[in-house]
């Protein structure tokens, strides 16, 4: 089944796009990267959330007062929370996260589809971030090192216009760079975090981008390969060719 090192922890799979009528190119790039995946090693390591379809429900004040308590114990062992939760809210925002963490935390690889939306990310995917992002839910609590210190991270991302280095957007970009600080200060080792991005997606039908369809050709093409590489690739490998 190939290299048990890329398969270790399996693949989950997140998808983001409000597009579900198959235009979507992130939903697109991220089924080619699945399905090489899944062809290689398998479907029994194989987990799939539409954060669209199925929404995360947002974080309530539950989930902010358990947040606070757990976090002023300092490190505390995901099982140790529950015993933490004062009333019915809080046990019910702690029911809510804990199977999204221990879903991200058993994971090898994870897969996330990002369109841009309005510069940054969609809400759907905002919606899940903050769920996970419980205070300590990503440090070893005795030896202080991240749990996803050897997870990798693959952002498949897509961008309607063109926000690159040197661009006039480029200063408009909340997209990539927070993705980038987020599973960095989650943990994500710099070497194991691989963004693609595909971008002026909608070059071919916005009149006003028409003179850079040549370069949309270009772009979704070097995705879709690097996707691809991706997919089959051992975890620790060499990095990514990042288009962005």
């Amino acid at each position: 089944m190939g290299d048990t090192g890329a398969v270790r922890g399996g693949l989950l799979h997140l998808d983001s796009s409000a597009d579900r009528r198959g235009e979507s190119v992130t939903r697109t790039l991220t089924g080619l990267f699945a399905r090489s995946w899944r062809e290689r090693y398998g479907d029994a390591g194989y987990r799939y959330r539409d954060l669209a379809a199925e929404p995360v429900p947002l974080v309530g004040s539950g989930y902010v007062a358990l947040g606070t308590r757990t976090e002023r114990q300092g490190a505390v062992p995901l099982a140790k929370v529950a015993a933490l939760a004062e009333g019915a809210d809080e046990e019910r925002e702690w029911a809510l996260t804990l199977p999204l963490v221990a879903e991200l935390r058993a994971a090898g690889t994870v897969l996330i589809g990002v369109p841009m939306y309005n510069f940054g990310v969609p809400a759907a995917l905002k919606a899940w971030i903050d769920r996970v992002s419980f205070p300590g839910a990503f440090t070893d609590p005795d030896s202080g090192r991240p749990h996803l210190g050897g997870t990798r991270v693959v952002v498949v991302a897509a961008c309607g216009g063109g926000y690159g280095p040197g661009t006039p957007r480029a200063d408009c970009d909340f997209q990539v760079p927070y993705l980038r600080a987020y599973f960095g200060e989650l943990g994500v080792a710099e070497g194991e975090l691989h963004i693609v991005r595909a971008e002026l997606t909608r070059a071919g039908d916005i009149p006003a981008l028409a003179p850079f369809r040549d370069l949309a050709v270009d772009s979704l093409a070097a995705a879709r390969a690097a996707v691809t590489e991706l997919a089959v690739r051992p975890l620790g490998g060499r990095p990514a060719a990042l288009h962005m």
